[in-house]
């Protein structure tokens, strides 16, 4: 039985999904006005890995993953680009794209795009002010009655009086609360819009993701998933939006990753400590990095620094390197890894300890090959893929991951390495081992180290 720590109740609960065997999860997706960010690839590796997991375990998986491709963020930076939103968003979708398939992310299921649901928003809209929850507003705007749904806040733990008592009001707003939130935003004289009972505008971005999700899953489902930041107001509005509008549960299960601080900071562009996933993929492996990532429950808050990025990376190395010159065997059998493993998972995707399996049959690899026991050496190599390849890791050639990583700055290429080698080579048989010494030392100096055995010289970053 799964176990998944549920966000609304606070508490871990028996995984019962509404159709047996099947699982419908909603994750919410980037806003697509900027590169990738650290936080994003969180939120991109947590639900990928619980999604690897969950097919692993037989389930049959529909998981969508939305694209916000309209809002005040992407029309701004249009404007201030001088280009078309289309044409910004499109970019930075290709981009993103891109940094996910660098770190091991499987694409979802569907991936809908909000301006292709604006009719079912206008839709959903409609019936909430047919049932009382929302109301056309003399500005053009249509907001939602958050007085009305009295389960307002069951998400987040919110009173309604603190947050009305808390919030301000822009002077062009016509809303009848402070808490009311807008769910179609009339347009002004030169904006992207479309048609609509209310007048043109363009849709609010909280309702976006109540048409998606109920257009692409059903009106309720498995699991909504999200990062920390999340919970409110958007995801608890999602839940007033769907629930006042078709009367039933929006969502069984509610999940959010941690968040992501930087040396110890909250990650902030106003600090000059934010980064994208591009910025860091030119310093680190992307394996390196998605290691670092999965090596924390998804839950729990991660500390980006150097120091623990190069931790990661060592660790890493030291997987790959139980693998090196080990021939894989085709199978294996199922072993107590397995089921250590697939147990510390069944608690609420606990990569950390699942992590620390994969250490451990590693350790088994490196005993056997030590004392000659080439079988049993090749099937817990295949163990170790086996359960490495559920976390999206350990699926490289090792000699591709030792000579394909990324030195530091100033680091040497595959191609100079294996030059300095050569001439190592030459001075051994020359007998000049102090030049051959001095050859390893550089080496060593650039983070490459060099392993001499009877078949020759093999090296790998350190």
């Amino acid at each position: 039985m799964i176990r998944i720590y549920n966000t609304l109740s606070q508490d871990k609960e028996d995984f019962k999904p509404l159709e047996p065997g099947k699982v419908r999860m909603y994750v919410c997706g980037m806003t697509v006005y900027d590169y990738c960010h650290l936080g994003h690839a969180r939120v991109l590796i947590a639900f990928d890995v619980i999604t690897r997991y969950l097919r692993h375990r037989g389930f049959d998986v529909t998981y969508v993953r939305n694209i916000t491709d309209i809002d005040d963020k992407i029309l701004i930076r249009a404007n201030e680009n001088g280009e078309p939103f289309t044409a910004l968003t499109e970019r930075m979708i290709a981009a993103m794209h891109e940094d996910e398939e660098k770190l091991g992310v499987v694409r979802p299921s569907h991936e809908p795009r909000a301006t292709e649901f604006i009719q079912e928003i206008i839709d959903l809209i409609q019936i909430l002010i047919d049932k009382g929850y929302a109301y056309p507003a003399d500005n053009g705007d249509v907001y939602y009655a958050v007085s009305e749904f009295k389960d307002y806040g069951k998400l987040s733990k919110k009173k309604l009086e603190d947050l009305v008592a808390g919030a301000r009001v822009d002077i062009a707003e016509a809303k009848r609360s402070p808490a009311d939130f807008a769910l179609w935003k009339g347009a002004k004289p030169g904006e992207v819009s479309w048609p609509s009972p209310w007048g043109d505008g363009r849709p609010g971005w909280h309702i976006e993701c109540s048409a998606m999700s109920g257009g692409s899953l059903g009106h309720t489902f498995d699991i909504h998933g999200g990062g920390p930041d999340l919970m409110f107001p958007h995801h608890e509005n999602e839940i007033a939006q769907s629930e006042a509008a078709h009367g039933c549960t929006y969502v069984n299960y509610w999940m959010h990753a941690g968040a992501v601080r930087v040396n110890k900071e909250k990650m902030s562009k106003s600090l000059g400590n934010f980064f994208t996933i591009r910025e860091i993929l030119e310093e680190y492996p992307a394996e390196v990095v998605r290691y670092f990532l999965v090596s924390s429950h998804y839950r729990s808050q991660v500390d980006y620094s150097k120091d623990n990025l190069e931790e990661a990376g060592r660790a890493l190395t030291k997987l790959y390197h139980a693998l090196r010159g080990v021939e894989v065997a085709d199978d294996a059998p199922e072993t107590e890894h397995d089921r250590h493993f697939h147990k510390l998972m069944d608690d609420d995707f606990n990569t950390a300890g699942a992590i620390m399996v994969l250490h451990a049959v590693a350790s088994d690899i490196n005993l056997h090959r030590r004392e000659g026991r080439v079988v049993e050496a090749a099937q817990s190599a295949a163990v170790l893929k086996r359960l490495g390849g559920i976390l999206g890791l350990l699926q490289q050639d090792p000699e591709d991951y030792f000579k394909a990583a990324p030195g530091k700055d100033g680091g040497l290429t595959a191609e100079a390495i294996e030059d300095l080698i050569n001439q190592r080579n030459q001075a051994r048989k020359d007998r000049n081992f102090a030049e051959a010494d001095r050859i390893r030392d550089t080496l060593a100096a650039q983070g490459v180290i060099l392993d001499d055995s009877r078949e020759g010289t093999s090296w790998r970053r350190g």
